[in-house]
């Protein structure tokens, strides 16, 4: 059921609503699952489990949803960036890895590194919704080898695996906005 990512009410096709949208904020968000049950166990077994190859059925079961969402007409799918040390420990991007998939698979061009995590911040997970707004508040930049393209973006898709509060999204979503970027979408695989 698509929800406006900001109050969390029902909206048409993922929409931000009007009472909620400003110059800065994403344009809209769409998730294909609830985090729950199944999906939830694989993700996490993904990420804290490193069961890289949960990551690939992930992406097919993924990928044979999209056509039933209404998504805005886009042609640039970037991933959330995680820090460079958590990736190199971790070894992986989950959200890189199945973006890539969800790229190809939309004919979409992927740009793994539109964005750099300028900072470690402490997991999400286990910070509540106010805390989480803080934690990532100035945690993301585009990437300076990127620059000169971003003009040339209208519109962009942030991929990331879970929706809760929208933190990641929606800091991501602002620095896009305020480098040029016209339209700003968050996917996800479960809300």
């Amino acid at each position: 059921r698509p929800i406006c990512p900001y109050c969390k009410h029902p909206s048409i096709d993922g929409l931000t609503h009007v009472n909620c949208s400003s110059k800065l904020r994403l344009d809209g968000s769409l998730s294909v699952w609830e985090y729950e049950s199944v999906i939830r166990k694989a993700i996490l077994a993904l990420k804290y489990r490193y069961a890289t190859e949960i990551g690939n059925e992930i992406s097919d079961y993924l990928i044979s949803s999209l056509p039933t969402l209404v998504l805005p007409t886009v042609h640039y799918l970037t991933p959330i960036p995680i820090y460079w040390y958590k990736e190199n420990t971790r070894g992986f991007n989950q959200s890189l890895e199945i973006g890539r998939a969800v790229a190809g698979a939309m004919d979409w061009k992927f740009i793994p590194d539109l964005l750099i995590k300028k900072q470690s911040t402490i997991s999400q997970a286990e910070l509540g919704g106010k805390a989480r707004r803080q934690n990532l508040k100035g945690a993301f930049a585009v990437n300076p080898t990127h620059k000169s393209i971003i003009n040339g973006l209208e519109s962009v898709v942030i991929f990331d695996d879970v929706f809760t509060t929208g933190s990641t999204l929606m800091e991501a979503g602002k620095t896009l906005k305020k480098a040029g970027i016209k339209k700003v979408w968050g996917l996800t695989i479960a809300r």
